[in-house]
Order: structure tokens, then sequence, then C-alpha cells
């Protein structure tokens, strides 16, 4: 998600709401929701014969995301009939035994975070104590309703999310919870530090343990796409880029230096007045925006399609954003900020492994005004401009300066009251792929695009080249959006 986004979103909280104030309106939705009961919360450990102690630094790209919530994402595995006695005898045992091979392979996922007195900055620890949290848990809610596509209120999906425990001394790199909705199916629901992991790697660690799952044999091994790396000597900073974002944090805060603090600044997810929904844009809806797209910016720029970078990603965007910044209205003169990440793993010299663990990734902005949106060529006008900054990104024009992060800031400051638009997810991580030997699921959902407000971008389920695109709006913006975007699909 876009650091910027993010940044404004926690601006506009008021500064002294109390915990419980934040905390009520989610307490009131737990009150009345339709999760029966948690029956056991554990911890799963790597195999005993794994290494006794690792440490890892944090790069600037990680220090980047030091203090941004976490990065939260539910797998939704449809099993009509799912009996109780099978749940817990066949599929829990399974995905614990392979959770436990996986972490043997991903072994500072089951450390902390930790920042003693004496460390610049805060790195990865694992030791032999240290495992990944597990909830297991039942709910008798409508698994139809909350794996499917259609509005409904975005709360909904927090009981399903395992909360990611951070405290002034430590902080979870992953936690998990398991979910079962009897005769229905269950859900399996991610949390990740972003600061340990972006969502490649994320994405990659699923892979594994589904991988691993699958195989149901203690000795397979992963394969070779799916060995991770955690070198992070790969990633150079002679210059001290991360440490200036560690500062920048702080200056942000207005925190004191000398009282370090792993606490994420994470909103309150499930605002009770939000809703959520997935939109599907085909391969055709793809290929009809191109071509709108060309005849749009030749006929008004007399450009080549040559010189257009009119990916499927710029075009769902482009075509997103403009739907959305028409939803939120206003005035013509109203700012708009959008921005994405770019992935840098294959653009740095020499390049990162494709394996890499960690953060690798830097996000990439652009300020318009609403007016730009809205007038008749507005797609056109987006798409040309992401089109120009990937073009930059693939000339080696990367973003990650001492001044990287500070910049956000001012640029956030530059639209005051306007419209911040980020993304979450990406239609390259293929997250449908992730069968745990239970079939390929029926929904992943980015649970946190609802603490900041990014857009969560999938590759279609039905591998058609299609796109799928999740919201959490106001109701009444996403009863606008939903009306634009069919329509403009249709003219």
């Amino acid at each position: 998600m876009i650091v910027i986004n993010w940044l404004i979103y926690l601006k506009k909280k008021k500064d002294n709401l109390s915990l419980f104030q934040s905390l009520s309106p989610f307490i009131d939705f737990m009150a009345s929701t339709d999760m029966d009961k948690i029956h056991e919360v554990t911890k799963v450990f790597p195999p005993s014969l794994s290494a006794t102690e690792i440490s890892l630094p944090l790069t600037m790209y990680d220090t980047l995301w030091f203090k941004f919530h976490p990065v939260e994402r539910l797998f939704f595995y449809q099993i009509t009939d799912l009996a109780h006695h099978f749940f817990y005898s066949e599929i829990i045992p399974k995905l614990k035994q392979s959770l436990s091979l996986t972490l043997s392979h991903y072994l500072p996922l089951a450390g902390h975070l930790i920042w003693p007195q004496d460390a610049p900055k805060p790195f990865i620890y694992y030791s032999s104590n240290d495992g990944v949290s597990v909830t297991v848990a039942e709910s008798t809610a409508d698994f139809t309703r909350l794996s499917g596509n259609g509005i409904r209120d975005a709360v909904e999906l927090r009981p399903l999310t395992p909360e990611l425990l951070t405290s002034d001394d430590k902080a979870a790199v992953i936690s998990i919870q398991i979910t079962l909705f009897p005769n229905q199916g269950f859900c399996i629901g991610l949390s990740s530090h972003h600061a340990v992991l972006d969502g490649k790697s994320a994405t990659m660690f699923i892979k594994s343990w589904s991988y691993l799952c699958k195989q149901s044999d203690k000795d397979a091994n992963l394969l070779l796409e799916l060995i991770p790396s955690f070198d992070r000597t790969v990633i150079k900073d002679p210059t001290g880029i991360d440490m200036a974002y560690i500062n920048n944090w702080f200056s942000f805060t207005k925190s004191d230096p000398k009282k370090r603090s792993l606490k994420v600044l994470q909103t309150i997810g499930g605002n009770p007045n939000r809703v959520r929904a997935t939109f599907q844009l085909s391969r055709d809806d793809i290929k009809k925006l191109r071509n709108k797209v060309l005849s749009m910016v030749e006929q008004n720029t007399g450009k080549q399609s040559k010189q257009l970078h009119l990916s499927t990603f710029v075009l769902t965007c482009a075509y997103v954003f403009v739907c959305l910044v028409k939803a939120k209205g206003g005035e013509d003169n109203r700012g708009t900020m959008l921005g994405f990440a770019a992935d840098y793993r294959s653009r740095l010299e020499p390049p990162v492994p494709a394996n890499y663990v960690g953060n690798c990734v830097m996000s990439h902005a652009m300020v318009a005004t609403k007016g730009d949106y809205t007038k008749e060529d507005g797609v056109a006008f987006v798409a040309e401009k992401l089109s120009d900054m990937i073009r930059g990104i693939e000339r080696g024009e990367l973003e990650g300066t001492k001044e990287t992060l500070e910049n956000y800031i001012e640029m956030m400051k530059s639209v005051p009251g306007g419209i911040m638009l980020g993304l979450a997810g990406s239609i390259q991580f293929d997250v449908y792929g992730s069968d745990f030997g239970w079939g390929r699921p029926k929904k992943v959902e980015i649970v946190s695009i609802d603490r900041g407000g990014a857009i969560g971008l999938a590759k279609s389920r039905d591998e058609s080249g299609g796109v799928e695109v999740g919201l959490v709006l106001e109701k009444q913006e996403m009863e606008a959006f939903a009306s634009l975007f069919v329509d403009g699909l249709k003219n």
C-alpha cells in the first residue's frame, strides 16, 4: 500500500482519542458477530533440529515500512458438508504439521522484531523458543456471503483476521488464524509485519506452506522457486538511508528517539460505516480500455502506441482510479494523489534474487486535481501518467534516498483535504494458486485495505487474464462507484 495514503489517514485521527474510544465500534460489532468460539490459541514451532538462533538486520526497504500497519489476508476454501470431525482430525493436524515444516525454511518468520538499547535500529531475532501464533476458531456466519463479491459491511471480515501482537519491546512477524464454517468450508487468515515482509514475500510463504501441506509428506522438499533467500547483503545502502527512515518515523510521530517502541501505528480496522465489495475486469474489458485509451491519446497528443506502457496493471488502475475520484465527488480543483509500490528485485544493480524474502519495494506517486480525472479523457490522462512513471522505473529512475519518506509527507501536505489513493496486492502474485490439498481458494481478500482505504488488486481466480479489484468505501461512495464502474464498461 502506498505510504502517503496511510499517513494522511493517520493525520485525520484525533491525537487525544483514547484506545477505548477507537476500539468501541469494533467491540460493539464483535459482541454481535457470528463468531461462536475460539477453540485454541497455540504456537507452532519449527522442527527441533532447526537452528537455535538467527538475527537479521532491517534494510532501507524495511525501515521505510517500519511503523506501517500489518498486511492482512484471508484465504477462503469451500468444502461442501465439511464436518467438525474431518476439520479437527484431518485439516488442522495437516495444516499445523506442514506449517512447522515450512517454518524450518522460513525461520526468521517464527521470530520477532526486537530493538535492544545498544542497537541503532530494530532487527529480526529468532531463538529456539520462538514459534508462530495460531488461532483455531469456529463461525456460524454465512460463508458464501463473506467469500463473495457483493457489498457487505467491512467489519464482517475482522473476526476472521488474526491479531499481530506488537509492544514496545517486541513485535511478532506473522500470526495465523484458521476458522471453520461447519458444512461450508474454512478460512486461513495471515497477518504479517510490513517491516519484515512485502506482498511478494508473504505470498511466497503461503505458497510454500500450501505446497508442503498438499504433499502430505514430512520429508517433502520445497520447489526450487519457493526456497527463500534471507541474504540481506544483496541490498546496498552505503549512505545510511535505513537510519534516515527510522528518524523520519520519529519525527512524524513526534516521539522521543530515546523512547523506542515497536508498536505499529495501526488504525483500528472495521469502521462500521464502511462497506466492502469486489469488482472484476475481464480480459475483454482490458482490451476495450486499451483501444479506447490509445485512440484518445493519439487524438490528443499524437503519441503512438509504442510510446505507451499500457499493461493490464496500468489500464486497471487508470479506470478504477477515475471511477473512485468521481464517486468521492468534490470540486474540480480538489487535490488527488495516487500511488503504487514497484518491485525492485529485478531492477536493482546487481539484481536481487526473485526468492528474496523481505521488503524490496518502493512507492511512486503522482499529484493531480479531480478535474483531471473527471474530464472526458480522464482514463487516458491517468493511463498516460502511469505509463510515464513505469517507463521511468524501467529506465532506472528508482526511488530510495534519504529524503524519500520526508518527501512523501510533503507531497501529502500539498493536497490538504484531497483524495488519497493507494494500492495493495498485485496481479503478479497469483494468490489463487495456494492449494493446501482441498482445492484452490474460492476467494482471497486483503482485509487491511479497511485500515487505510487502499485498493486491493489480484489476478482473477479463473486465470482468464482478468483482474479482481477490492474496495472499502462509505456506503454512498460504494454505490456511486458501482454504478460508474458498470456503466463505464458498457459505454
